[in-house]
Order: structure tokens, then sequence, then C-alpha cells
């Protein structure tokens, strides 16, 4: 005797839930083909880091490393550190007043690097963001690094 299957509504569910995850898998599969296909334009970001009250000899020390390609994870990056400059550091004596640091100073570092440029800008260097006031950053090179600076200035585009 022959029998006839029906479809109840966990079967019909069942179907629609394995046929919408097949699309889901292809639609990705088809924006990942074509993203890493497709060229990306790029745009070109250069920042300003402060590093405060650091030991005064680490500024020849940087100078001499420098350009520097950037470093994020382990990985280098298509950017670098172009250049640093340094500025008198002032710290609190015993009176209370702001006298000059003869042992740190400032540093300024001049990073370039190149980003996507997407619909918003959300500017990444490795997983860490770029933006004016962020003051927990780690700027890292082949031979320099630096954590708990201060984005001072981003300028977008060349």
């Amino acid at each position: 005797m022959e029998q006839k299957k029906k479809f109840n509504v966990i079967d019909v569910i069942a179907v629609i839930l394995i046929l919408a995850a097949a699309v889901f898998v292809g639609m990705k599969l088809v924006n990942r083909g074509a993203g890493s296909g497709a060229e990306q334009k790029m745009l070109q970001v250069t920042y300003v880091a402060k590093a405060e009250g650091v030991d005064k000899a680490l500024y020849e020390n940087c100078q001499e490393h420098l350009p520097s390609r950037l470093m994020a994870s382990g990985k280098l990056l298509n950017g670098e550190i172009q250049s640093v400059r340094q500025e008198t550091y002032y710290a609190l004596d015993e009176n209370g007043n702001w006298v000059a640091d003869p042992y740190h100073v400032n540093l300024y570092f001049t990073a370039v690097i190149e980003v996507p440029d997407i619909e918003v800008q959300t500017t990444k260097v490795g997983d860490q963001e770029v933006r004016v006031g962020k003051t927990d950053y780690v700027l890292k090179s082949e031979y320099i690094e630096f954590s708990n600076v201060t984005i001072v200035d981003v300028q977008w585009g060349e």
C-alpha cells in the first residue's frame, strides 16, 4: 500500500528557514566576492598624536627612526609616522606653580595613512578609531610605541 506524505506546518516552516538561510549565505558570498575584486576608493588621512610628559631623550631616539611604518596587531599598515616635534612640558612645583620640566617633553607625531573612503567616515588605524580628543590611542610603528596619547588634529584628504 502506497502512503502519501502530507506536508504539515512544521515541514513548511523548516523548508522556508532552509531557503532563507541559503539565500542569506549566497548574498554574503556574492557581496564578499564583489568587495574583494572591486577597486575601493581610498582617502588619505593625516593626524597628529600628542605624547605628553615623556622622557626628553625619546625625542632624538624617535627622530632616528622616522619615517616609520604604522603597525597594528603585529601587522604593518599602509601608513607611516612621518615626523615628530617636541614642546616644553610644564609641571607643578612644590609651591603650586607651573614650571618647565627639564627632564620631560611633549611629543607631537604626524602620521599619514590611507583608509577606505566610505559614506560615514570612521577613520580606523588597525582596530583603533582616530578622532580629535581621543585620549587612549596607542601610536605604534616598527620602531616606536607610545600608549595613552591624545589625537589633537585630523585632516581628511590631501
